[in-house]
C-alpha cells in the first residue's frame, strides 16, 4: 500500500472472523482483560500498561507510515526520549546532539538524564565534521533535529548515520517537524525515529503523545520491556485520537507545505520580516540537502521581526487568526516567541548565540486559507 491508504487502514482492518467488523477501531477503555486460562491471555492482553487493543492498532499504523518493523506509543514525546534514553544510555555514556534542539529535549539531557552519569555534547549538526568533532571514546548516541526548532536548520542524515555506525553509536532522529509524509530518517540510515504524535500525526491539538519507531529487533524488545517497566504509555481514547487524526496527514502535510511556502515569500517581501527561514525556499543555505533527503518541506517556518522585543510583542498582540501559543502541527496556525514559550529553559547566553534572539518568532502554518492568514501577519507586522 501507498502511504494515503496506510494512513486510512494500517491497523484498522476489520476483523471479520472473530469480531464485531468494526471499520474504526473500538476505545478498549478496559483497564484488564479476563481470560479463559490461567497461563494464557486472551488475545494477549492482560492489563492496559503492558498492551492495549487500542494502542496497537495506532502502534501498527506509526509503523507503516514510518516504513519501520515497530513503533512504540507513549504519553508524549518527552515520554517517548525518556524511555528511550532509560534504555540505550548508562552511567558514564556520552551523547552528541543537535545544539539547536527543542527546549524540552535540550531540558531533559542537560538537566535530568546528567544527574545519572550521562554527558552530553551540542554541536552545529549541520557540519558532519562538527559533529564527528563531538564523538568520545563513550559515545553511545547521535541525536538529531533536522529541520531543528526553531530555526529549521538541516542534518545530512545519510551522513552521520554512517559516521555513528562506524564508531558503534545509534543514532536517534526526531521527525516530528516533517512527520513520516515527508521524510523517513530510517530509509537514510537512522536508527530511531521520534515523534511527537501530539503535532502533525494527530494534527488536532486535542491529544498528547508520543512514539517511538524502529526496526532493530533486539532495540524493540527492550523498549517494549520498559514502555511497561516505567509505565508512560498512550491512552486508549489519545490512540484513537491520533489514529483518527492520521487519516488525513497526507492531505494535511500537502496544505501545511502550500500555505507555509507561499507566507514564507510574502515574508520575504515584507520589509518588517528578516531571515526568514523555510527550507523550501531556494536562499535556504541547505535547500539542496532539503530536496535531496526529504520529499516535501513542511508547514513550519521562522522569522526575525525588525526591531527590538517591544516590536516583537505588539506584532504578537495584534496577530488575530494565528494563535499565540506553544505546539504545533495543528490545523490551525499558531505563532510562538521561542526565547519566552519554547525555549525559555535555555540559558539567554546560549540562545543568543545558536540565534533564539529576543527578535525570532515561529509559525506553524495551519490549513486555512492561506490569503487570510498572509492579511493576518500584514496588519499585525504593520
Amino acid at each position: 500500500m501507498k502511504f494515503a491508504t496506510k494512513a486510512v487502514h494500517a491497523g484498522e482492518e476489520p476483523d471479520l472472523d472473530s469480531g464485531s467488523g468494526d471499520v474504526v477501531i473500538p476505545i478498549h477503555l478496559s483497564a484488564t482483560f479476563a481470560r479463559k486460562d490461567v497461563d494464557k491471555p486472551t488475545r494477549g492482553y492482560e492489563y492496559s500498561r503492558t498492551g492495549n487493543p487500542t494502542r496497537h492498532a495506532l502502534e501498527v499504523r506509526l509503523a507503516a507510515l514510518e516504513d519501520s518493523k515497530y513503533a512504540l506509543a507513549f504519553a508524549s514525546g518527552l515520554a517517548a526520549e525518556t524511555t528511550l534514553a532509560l534504555t540505550v544510555l548508562r552511567k558514564g555514556d556520552h551523547v552528541v546532539a543537535s545544539d539547536d534542539l527543542y527546549g524540552g529535549t535540550r531540558r531533559l539531557f542537560v538537566h535530568t538524564l546528567s544527574r545519572f552519569g550521562v554527558s552530553i555534547s551540542f554541536v552545529d549538526a549541520r557540519l558532519t565534521s562538527r559533529v564527528m568533532d563531538g564523538f568520545r571514546k563513550n559515545t553511545k548516541m547521535v541525536w538529531l533535529e533536522t529541520p531543528t526548532n526553531p530555526l529549521l536548520t538541516l542534518s545530512d542524515i545519510r551522513a552521520l548515520s554512517r559516521v555513528a555506525k562506524r564508531r558503534g553509536a545509534i543514532t536517534v532522529v526526531d521527525n516530528t517537524f516533517m512527520s513520516p509524509y515527508f521524510q523517513n530518517p530510517l530509509k537514510l540510515g537512522a536508527d530511531v525515529a521520534v515523534h511527537s504524535v501530539t503535532k502533525f500525526i494527530s494534527g488536532h491539538s486535542d491529544s498528547v503523545g508520543g512514539a517511538l519507531m524502529l526496526s532493530d529487533k533486539k532495540l524493540y524488545e527492550e523498549l517494549r520491556f520498559n514502555q511497561n517497566a516505567l509505565g508512560a504509555i498512550l491512552s486508549p481514547f489519545d490512540s484513537f485520537l491520533a489514529l483518527r487524526g492520521s487519516k488525513t496527514l497526507p492531505l494535511r502535510m500537502e496544505r501545511h507545505q502550500e500555505n507555509a511556502m507561499k507566507i514564507a515569500k510574502f515574508l520575504l517581501s515584507h520589509p518588517k520580516a528578516k531571515n526568514v527561514r523555510y527550507p523550501g525556499l531556494k536562499i535556504h543555505p541547505q535547500f539542496n540537502l532539503a530536496k535531496r533527503q526529504m520529499k516535501g518541506f513542511g508547514g513550519m517556518l521562522s522569522f526575525d521581526v525588525d526591531g527590538g522585543l517591544p516590536e516583537v510583542r505588539r506584532f504578537l498582540g495584534r496577530v488575530k487568526i494565528f494563535a499565540l501559543a506553544e505546539s504545533l502541527g495543528g490545523v490551525e496556525s499558531l505563532v510562538e516567541h521561542p526565547a519566552s514559550m519554547t525555549h525559555a529553559s535555555v540559558p539567554r547566553g546560549e540562545r543568543v548565540k545558536l540565534g533564539i534572539t529576543d527578535n525570532l518568532v515561529r509559525l506553524s502554518v495551519g490549513i486555512e486559507d492561506a490569503d487570510d492568514l498572509i492579511h493576518d501577519l500584514a496588519v499585525a507586522l504593520g
